[in-house]
């Protein structure tokens, strides 16, 4: 496969309502060449759009209840956790699921991804808090090709340069040999969709290869394989702002899981923005995923 060259690029953090275009434009002006790939979060796109919900509305069922007790708490902290090879400080987080926010959080991914969703242990249905304030939740894009076209076109107006650009989320692809399949809804064509918990599941369990997920791409044809390995890339790039998960990002700012706030998060470096570039083969004549930095 290609070798790569990486830039990622530092933005403020993206708040509801932000001119994300504009901050994107800005910030790859002059520094991105014919066909560049411009990788973008889902997150901080779904962030800017205000595609997010307060979950301190959410009025939890007995299911949602149920779940964030006993399935969180005994299933996945002594089973599901050890199964999937979770690292103990996980687990024991795990064991100890905040009830009322847990459940709030459940009752939410119940009404908008479902059972399935709803059964994994974070991220459920690409639902998901980390690097959001208080009890905010991102949701996953809708229709994310358009928006990756749009931006695509934007670029080749004002910067007059021809770029794919593509929507990466941190979730999950699973890979066995040729077959692709993810936890989360609408990835890209070639990757499957299938069983929410069950797909996770069995993915940590067998140790599967597991990359970042592209969820849209505009400007150019790429086959999965070439997609997985450049979202990868991207996200290893990237970093994982205030944290992986809620507990993490608490943890950072030495607060409760919901006291986060916007201005916490304005005091971390943000990349949303990576560019991606093909450099050709290696030296051997053979092709390498090897990524290094543009400059």
């Amino acid at each position: 496969m290609t070798k790569y060259k990486v830039l990622p690029l530092t933005t403020k953090y993206w708040r509801p309502g932000q001119d994300y275009v504009q901050q994107i434009i800005r910030r790859i002006d002059g520094k991105i060449a014919d066909d560049d790939i411009i990788v973008l979060s889902e997150k901080a796109l779904s962030t800017a759009r205000n595609n997010i919900i307060d979950e301190t509305h959410a009025i939890p069922s007995f299911t949602a209840r149920l779940v964030a007790s006993f399935w969180m708490r005994k299933v996945w902290g002594y089973l599901l956790g050890p199964f999937c090879h979770f690292r103990m400080k996980l687990t024991s987080r795990i064991r100890q699921y905040p009830l009322e926010a847990g459940s709030r959080h459940k009752q939410v991914v119940l009404e908008q991804a479902g059972l399935l969703q709803a059964l994994m242990f974070g991220s459920e249905g690409a639902i998901d808090g980390s690097n959001l304030p208080y009890s905010y939740v991102s949701l996953p894009l809708k229709k994310p090709a358009e928006i990756a076209e749009m931006i695509r076109k934007r670029i080749q107006l004002l910067l007059r340069k021809k770029v794919a650009v593509m929507i990466v989320d941190t979730d999950k692809t699973y890979s066995f040999k040729s077959f692709h399949f993810t936890p989360r809804p609408s990835p890209i064509k070639g990757i499957h969709t299938c069983g929410g918990f069950i797909a996770y599941t069995a993915g940590q369990f067998l140790e599967l290869r597991k990359r970042a997920t592209p969820v849209a791409l505009a400007g150019r044809a790429l086959n999965v394989e070439e997609s997985l390995t450049i979202a990868q890339i991207a996200n290893h790039s990237r970093g994982f702002g205030a944290g992986r998960t809620v507990w993490e990002m608490a943890e950072k700012f030495n607060v409760a899981l919901t006291e986060v706030s916007w201005e916490m998060l304005d005091r971390v470096k943000h990349k949303p923005i990576i560019i991606v570039r093909s450099s050709g083969e290696d030296g051997n004549g053979r092709q390498s995923t090897r990524s290094e930095r543009l400059f």
